[in-house]
């Protein structure tokens, strides 16, 4: 980290910095006692202004949770990293965390202010210089609440700040609230002490203002339209953080119109985000590893998609090594939704009608032969293989799909084979199991592509001709029996919309995410502590919708 940068972290009396962004890794090893503040508390002297609002807590039975997961390998890159951030950060200065900020360090709220008016940088050019360039940045507001758990031990920690070298301070008053300027290399930092419980820190002075207003009666977070009913937060075991977004269109509008790079949302976009009226999320950590809940109210006259939960059938279809897998119902409905929302998108529904000319001239019929037969469960799950095709690549891909409509699906598939021959490709078939399977083949490395029927309302399309043997052969254990399914996906809740699956666990996963992403020795031991990660969503009706994840850790091996 470069002096200037380092020295800069210090002054932000209460190390604002440090308390939100390394709190989790100190406490992650050390503990930490509970906070003074809760939510509803920090969310007083925010002003009803903020966009949203992250509340970290620093309950130590929380964050111990998390003590019983990851490798020793993982557990100790983690704590080197943790002791190189702690020797950059107080490299010039005597100040210690474990001394002088854990003791009075309590809960973090970070507050997100509408973003201030652009300002043009100040530039140094000659004198006389025309058309003098202006790089235009958009002012950074953000408002940290902490909470003081320890009076006496804070204001230990300011008169130890006040000592560093090279630290400006400057008081002046507001409202009766006494505001501290800490400075140093020319970048101040705005705190006052509200009600001798609460320290309030910002980059910019009006925003610290703005919550003194807050504290003497304006409006506040907590009580603004749309907060209020989410600050109760989710419900996740040993809660590490939530957040609140009381206006999500509002917010992403606001966003947008103070970044100078970014394009006015247009009617139709805007329309689209107003489906979301507010958002509430929550991390926590439970026996399984990190969970992740989001709560979404929608407004019931904007959403047009109508949910309907899986079955869940699909999923014993696939082989018990599948890797990887998105699973859901209905894509034929949200086909219908897809192209009439596109009518109020000229380019989207310009590219709807590119897309089903170009397949006219094949013989296919977008709607109908494509997506108008695909309206049960379906899947697509990734599978290991290094045969044939698929020997360079090392895993292959199926497809499969209920439906009601067997005649047209038939129909497709024998519209696409009829294309492939004219491609000079071999379609030939092959009994897999005792069922009649196509395949594309191609000399010298077997199947490109296979189809077939695994009963009579399911169909699949296999990428590669071993997967072909993996999908149809139903001696072999499925995927839903495997115990890296189970710990991955077991948990969450049901009945549900579907899947995104993915295993961490197996031998090939992580040699296969190296060979597409670049990643380092550090990166693969991380990796190799997390089990796999499981994705579902629900709609209990048209005005909620809830996420939940789950990032599966290995247990710690003592």
């Amino acid at each position: 980290m470069p002096e200037s940068k380092s020295k800069f972290l210090i002054p932000a009396v209460g190390a604002a910095v440090v308390v939100a962004g390394s709190i989790a890794a100190y406490t992650y090893f050390k503990g930490s006692p509970g906070g003074s503040s809760d939510a509803l508390g920090s969310a007083k002297v925010v002003p009803s202004t903020a966009l949203m609002a992250t509340y970290i807590t620093t309950d130590s039975q929380a964050w111990a949770k998390l003590q019983q997961f990851g490798t020793p390998e993982a557990q100790k890159l983690v704590a080197k990293g943790l002791e190189d951030f702690n020797k950059q950060i107080f490299s010039d200065s005597n100040v210690s965390y474990e001394k002088d900020i854990k003791p009075w360090a309590g809960s973090v709220m970070i507050a997100v202010l509408p973003p201030n008016p652009v300002k043009p940088a100040q530039l140094k050019v000659p004198s006389g210089t025309t058309n003098v360039p202006t790089n235009l940045q958009q002012e950074s507001n953000i408002l940290i609440v902490v909470g003081i758990k320890d009076k006496l031990s804070a204001l230990n920690f300011a008169n130890k700040l006040k000592s560093q070298k090279g630290v400006k301070l400057q008081e002046s008053d507001y409202q009766g609230q006494k505001i501290i300027e800490t400075t140093q290399n020319g970048k101040p930092t705005y705190s006052v002490v509200l009600n001798d419980s609460q320290l309030v820190l910002a980059p910019e002075k009006q925003a610290v203002e703005k919550a003194i207003d807050t504290f003497k009666g304006q409006s506040s977070f907590a009580n603004k339209e749309g907060a209020s009913s989410i600050l109760k937060g989710v419900d996740v075991k040993n809660s590490l953080a939530q957040i609140y977004v009381p206006d999500y269109a509002g917010m992403i509008q606001q966003l947008t119109a103070g970044n100078p790079q970014a394009k006015q949302l247009p009617p139709q976009t805007l329309t689209q985000l107003k489906q979301i009226k507010s958002v509430v999320a929550g991390v926590g950590v439970d026996d399984a590893g990190v969970r992740v809940k989001a709560i979404a109210n929608l407004d019931p006259q904007l959403n047009k998609f109508q949910y309907q939960s899986s079955p869940g059938n699909i999923v014993g279809q696939f082989p018990a090594d599948t890797f990887a897998l998105i699973s859901g119902n209905g894509i034929s409905r949200g086909w219908e939704v897809l192209v009439e929302q596109s009518k109020d998108y000229p380019e989207m529904k310009q590219a709807l009608e590119q897309a089903r000319g170009q397949l006219k001239f094949v013989n296919l019929d977008l709607d109908k032969d494509i997506f108008g037969w695909m309206n049960g469960e379906f899947a697509f799950g990734a599978i290991p293989s290094n045969q044939g095709v698929l020997a360079n690549v090392g895993f292959g891909g199926a497809l499969v799909f209920d439906t009601s409509d067997r005649k047209t699906a038939e129909a497709t598939l024998t519209k696409l084979d009829t294309l492939a021959k004219t491609q000079q490709i071999n379609v030939a078939n092959r009994n897999i199991g005792g069922k009649d399977v196509t395949e594309w083949q191609i000399p010298r490395q077997g199947a490109l592509l296979a189809h077939g029927w695994l009963d009579q309302d399911t169909v699949f399309v296999a990428l590669g001709g071993p997967i072909a043997d993996a999908v149809s052969d139903r001696k072999n254990p499925s995927l839903e029996t495997s115990d890296a399914f189970k710990a991955v996906t077991g948990s969450l809740q049901k009945p549900n919309g579907g899947y995104f699956y993915l295993d961490m666990d197996k031998t090939k996963t992580v040699p296969l995410i190296n060979s597409f992403v670049s990643s380092n020795a550090d990166t693969i031991t991380i990796l190799n502590s997390i089990r796999g990660l499981g994705f579902t969503a629900i709609s209990p009706d048209k005005s909620t919708s809830e996420l939940e994840m789950l990032l599966a850790l290995k247990p710690t091996v003592k």
